[in-house]
């Protein structure tokens, strides 16, 4: 087995020795039908910043076996990720504007099963080791995730979900996930990500599965033939320098249709993080709202004028963090192979504080609902 205990603690040139190896496209395996779509209303907002806000992910695994490998978890990934689609085909989707005339200017569409769910297979001359010792990692982290900015008018061909398997020079290895916060927010995503995990090991440990997966890399390259550089620019975009709170609401004080109420909600949230961290959040906020109906709601939240909602303050449960979210033990591609390490983040490319406002997974009722702050540095 590789030896990850080499130079540990020395600064690589990470950066110019990110090779991608491959990019695939994983449609889920069956046609949804009927097609379903999600409403995202931008408003008088239609800058480029809101579709660039999107969160990651990052787990690393050890090589547990001479077999195992990021490559063997790739193969296999491309298979049940598109069996794990079928039950949540807008994670493949695409966004499409549907404002063509002043009354519906910054409205759009996610439509399911178009665009698809990209794939990247990437390796790094780097030990993962290395890689974990060093003092500042949020930079290299973002070298471990896969983002392309979507541009109008080009968004019904820009992916909204990305998931990076990375190798490490020494045998271990990472998988990175990335989604636009339009499709999910972190904790929404950790109901899909527990079942495509149990998809992916019952999959793998089936009796007559094959040992090795269709798309695995190695046996489809070609003898002698080293891998062309597909990919390898600085994505200085995808580095995490937010701080993000998340506070939770385990009973429905209030009614999110009433302006009133939720801005009141916001601000008590807002004052919260300010008191956590002894600073200032700006006095225009970006707010992403998604009720039970799934629509998105994009709106400018101004706190001039706004008095926090003191009767809320014994429902408010607050100090969780994205890396909090216990994805580190349940997110596994073997059944014995836990997370040696995780991260989330926030990307809010805005000159505004963002604020997200989502029902909690798995509460159908829309009684529970999580508030998400992400301040910027």
């Amino acid at each position: 087995m590789a030896n990850c205990n080499e130079n540990i603690g020395v600064a690589h040139d990470f950066v110019s020795n990110l090779q991608i190896e491959a990019i695939q496209t994983v449609m889920p395996m069956k046609q949804t039908d009927p097609r379903i779509s999600r409403r995202v209303f931008i408003g008088e907002n239609p800058g480029s910043g809101n579709f660039q806000r999107r969160f990651h992910m990052v787990f690393c695994y050890n090589k547990v076996s001479e077999t195992d490998s990021g490559s063997m978890v790739a193969g296999w990934i491309k298979e049940s990720l598109g069996k794990a689609l079928v039950e949540k085909p807008l994670l493949a989707g695409r966004l499409r504007s549907i404002g063509e005339n002043d009354t519906n200017y910054g409205e759009f569409e996610i439509v399911s099963n178009d665009s698809g769910v990209r794939l990247i297979e990437a390796e790094i001359q780097m030990n993962f080791d290395d890689f974990i010792h060093l003092k500042e990692k949020k930079n290299i982290e973002g070298q471990l995730v896969f983002w392309d900015d979507i541009h109008e008018p080009n968004t019904p061909y820009s992916p909204l979900f990305y998931v990076q398997v990375t190798n490490f020079k020494c045998g271990k290895y990472s998988v990175g996930i990335s989604c636009s916060l339009f499709l999910e927010d972190p904790y929404s995503m950790t109901s899909f990500l527990n079942r495509w995990s149990k998809i992916h090991i019952n999959m793998v440990s089936e009796a007559d599965a094959p040992k090795i997966p269709t798309f695995f890399l190695p046996k489809l390259r070609r003898k002698g033939c080293s891998s062309p550089t597909l990919y390898s620019s600085l994505n200085t975009s995808n580095y995490h320098v937010n701080d993000t709170l998340i506070f939770k609401l385990p009973l429905k004080i209030l009614n999110l249709s009433d302006d009133i109420n939720k801005n009141n909600l916001v601000e008590k949230c807002v004052e919260e993080v300010e008191n956590k961290y002894g600073k200032n959040l700006s006095t225009k906020l970006c707010l992403f709202v998604r009720e039970t109906s799934e629509d998105v709601n994009v709106e400018t939240f101004t706190r001039e004028g706004i008095n926090s909602f003191g009767s809320i303050k014994n429902g408010l449960i607050s100090a969780n963090y994205l890396d909090d979210l216990g994805l580190a033990d349940n997110m596994r591609f073997n059944e014995e192979n836990k997370a040696i390490h995780f991260s989330c983040w926030i990307i809010n490319p805005g000159n505004e504080d963002l604020l997200l406002i989502t029902p909690s997974p798995g509460d159908e009722s829309g009684s529970q609902k999580n508030v998400i702050v992400t301040m910027r540095d």
